[in-house]
């Protein structure tokens, strides 16, 4: 019988509501202390204060915590790279109201415009880079991905509803971001995920993750979507099933993970060439994938009902110019680093000084952690103790 990642997902939730306190629902907890005071606490680096500068990596990022599904408890947290001070609660603290229910990605637009997909709260959530609300778009529940070209923001659904239009699949949404309005949508595959803008072209990732309680397959394709007029252009079969989580963009390449079923099926690597529509296949999953604009990061762990679990964790780095794969991230510092971890749940690469931070679900039902690494293997952050599941990261650029 067919499940997917989002049922074991919904049960591991359930399981770990036993051991979750209840001041963690509302992000009121005591150990992660939402203090911008000078007084040292769990959130803050002991070696700095609000009064002193330190350059402890030299920039500032927004890590995005999903919290438990369906408890209306997702988070923002702010790192101060000149301060090495910490934030838990950021959004709150800044707009004196939750985030909502599972944040499910967050890019930066512009110089003054960030968008937050928030998947349970049927919103994109708009802030400025100082963590400010400015807006919000409520016409695309079930939201997933997102990606722009500075103009538009374009938002991924499984959902089969967009405002008074209706889909028999999923689809990807454009939205203007002068007005913030969705003003075109285009249906593609069924439950789309990732989705990357290149050449004025959409390519979005198939799931078929319903597959379980809807009337169909799992999806292995990668739809074509001309950006200007919101229609669909080609369709390409990957070969590889349940094409799920991140998508990462290194100039014409994307790297898309394949879950498999969760069964007989494993999952694996795609990286494909948005030039030639050519799929070469890595025999390896990339549940968390990165870029640095060259070369993609991967780090992967299999799940199989058959195996009653997960299996071993995959940590690669992939050319996607004469398509090789070596088993390191980085160097032996930050590759060893990655192999420690208890949950891995995000990787990512800072565009601007090619910092490499990565996080640690841990339990899954309290505190994670983040770290941060130079490309030559230097700490840039200490370890920090954020909110449950930090699972998607924001570097922001350094001010002049």
């Amino acid at each position: 019988m067919i499940r997917t990642f989002l049922i074991y997902a919904f049960s591991l939730t359930l399981l770990l509501s036993s051991c979750i306190e209840d001041s963690y629902l509302d992000g009121d907890w005591d150990d992660i202390t939402n203090n911008d005071s000078d007084s040292s606490s769990d959130n803050e680096n002991p070696s700095s204060s609000a009064e002193e500068s330190i350059d402890l990596g030299g920039e500032s990022i927004i890590v995005c915590c999903e919290g438990a599904w369906q408890w209306d408890n997702g988070q923002l947290a702010f790192y101060n790279g000149a301060t090495g001070k910490l934030i838990n609660q950021w959004f709150r603290q800044k707009n004196g109201i939750k985030l909502g229910d599972t944040p499910n990605d967050i890019i930066q637009l512009n110089d003054t415009l960030i968008a937050i997909a928030v998947n349970w709260s049927n919103i994109i959530q708009f802030i400025r880079p100082d963590g400010t609300a400015c807006g919000a778009t409520e016409e695309i529940p079930n939201n997933r991905r997102m990606c722009s070209d500075g103009k538009y923001l374009y938002v991924t659904s499984y959902a089969h509803v967009c405002g008074t239009q209706y889909f028999e699949k999923g689809y990807v949404a454009k939205i203007d971001l002068k007005t913030k309005n969705v003003i075109a949508t285009c249906e593609v595959g069924w439950e789309p995920e990732g989705v990357k803008e290149y050449k004025g072209k959409l390519y979005v990732a198939n799931t078929g993750g319903y597959s379980y309680s809807e009337n169909h397959e799992y999806e292995s394709t990668i739809s074509v979507v001309d950006a200007e007029s919101m229609t669909i252009e080609n369709i390409f079969d990957t070969g590889c099933i349940n094409l799920y989580s991140e998508m990462s963009q290194a100039g014409q390449y994307l790297c898309v993970n394949s879950v498999g079923d969760y069964y007989g099926t494993p999952g694996c690597t795609v990286v494909f060439d948005c030039e030639t529509g050519n799929t070469i296949t890595f025999e390896h999953p990339a549940t968390c994938n990165t870029t640095d604009g060259q070369f993609f990061y991967t780090m992967g762990t299999d799940f199989s009902y058959d195996d009653e679990g997960y299996s071993q964790v995959y940590i690669r780095t992939i050319n996607p110019e004469d398509m090789t794969s070596v088993e390191e991230i980085y160097n032996a510092t930050v590759t060893e680093k990655l192999k420690k971890l208890k949950s891995p749940y995000e990787i990512y690469i800072s565009p601007y000084t090619k910092n490499i931070y990565f996080t640690d679900a841990m339990d899954y039902g309290s505190s994670g952690r983040v770290y941060g690494y130079s490309k030559d293997g230097k700490e840039v952050i200490p370890e920090l103790k954020v909110y449950m599941n930090p699972a998607h990261i924001l570097a922001l650029p350094r001010k002049k």
